[in-house]
């Protein structure tokens, strides 16, 4: 097929960049199976395997793509085309919701009435091999701590109640964002926005990833790529985390007591078995077949969501027991 992927980023994503870097991935593995490439995005871009053009604001995107499209795949705000195409929706969104909308996880696409989605999925061949038998001292949160849903405060409590150390990867120890918040607790290291290198580093280190949102969480990259260096999940059971999260790899509660007792005992869980599940499960080959299916699908005159329900009433912070 000829698929044309929009973005208003400019892509490689440099450093942290979630979305951009499914995306990126999307892109190389289609590329990977046969398929031909076009990438309408932001000033700057560079795809060695893709056809580039810039994405010009002031032009509707219907002007912009090239007569041999077969396929538009949106990740960007959604403009009416005469070409079949699909919509990624990668946050949460209050609507009203296009037919051919894809969701990010089954619960994030039923929160928004419907029933399409695609896992995300990421090229593990760009992150360093993880060591899977070293040592590990820390645990870690990553997110970005400013936003209250993502709720570093319950990481920075269960941790320290449970006796161990936390690294804070996406947040400051003096946060202005949320109002004036100091973190005097000892036990914690904030580390702030870090390159992929020092990434790598961190969670190849840890014992795992602390992670109790108080939100629906749409997917949570933070969860497969510390499952992808081998390190189990402690979290909340809200929005897609209980499909990421089974028994074999990490605890869900939203008691606190719960997640200090599984800290606690994080070693029942193989670093193995969570390293393999990452790499077979979230991966951007199977992402990409899957969106394949999306593709022809919408090619063929069909829509992705037959029968659009409601949105749910909000996307406020949900209940967490300490």
């Amino acid at each position: 097929m000829n698929i044309l992927v929009f973005t208003h980023a400019t892509l490689p994503v440099r450093n942290y960049g979630g979305t951009e870097r499914v995306i990126w991935d999307l892109v190389y593995a289609l590329h990977l199976a046969g398929h031909k490439m076009t990438l309408l995005a932001g000033k700057g871009t560079q795809c060695e395997w893709a056809r580039v053009i810039e994405y010009q604001p002031h032009v509707p995107v219907e002007g912009q793509i090239p007569q041999d499209i077969d396929v538009v795949h949106f990740h960007s705000k959604f403009e009416d085309i005469s070409a079949p195409y699909v919509i990624t929706q990668h946050g949460n969104s209050n609507g009203p919701i296009n037919p051919n909308t894809v969701f990010v996880s089954s619960q994030h696409a039923k929160n928004h009435g419907a029933e399409a989605f695609v896992y995300n999925g990421l090229n593990w061949d760009n992150y360093l091999k993880p060591n899977l038998t070293s040592a590990r001292e820390r645990f870690h949160f990553l997110g970005k701590a400013a936003w209250r849903v993502k709720n570093v405060q319950g990481a920075i409590d269960i941790t320290k109640k449970a006796g161990q150390k936390l690294d804070v990867l996406g947040g400051h120890r003096l946060n202005l964002k949320m109002g004036f918040r100091l973190t005097l607790d000892r036990h914690v290291r904030f580390l702030g926005m870090v390159d992929d290198t020092v990434k790598s580093k961190i969670m190849t280190q840890s014992k795992g990833l602390v992670f109790p949102v108080t939100w629906h969480e749409p997917f949570g990259l933070a969860i497969t790529e510390s499952l992808y260096f081998g390190c189990p999940v402690f979290g909340t059971p809200y929005g897609s985390l209980p499909e990421l999260v089974n028994e074999d790899v990490g605890l869900l509660s939203v008691n606190e007591p719960e997640l200090v007792s599984a800290v606690s005992n994080a070693k029942v869980f193989s670093n193995k078995r969570c390293h393999g599940y990452a790499q077979d499960v979230f991966n951007a080959d199977v992402m990409a077949k899957a969106y394949v299916a999306k593709y022809q699908s919408v090619a063929n005159g069909e829509q992705l969501n037959l029968n659009l329900g409601s949105i749910i009433k909000d996307f406020k912070r949900l209940p967490y027991h300490n």
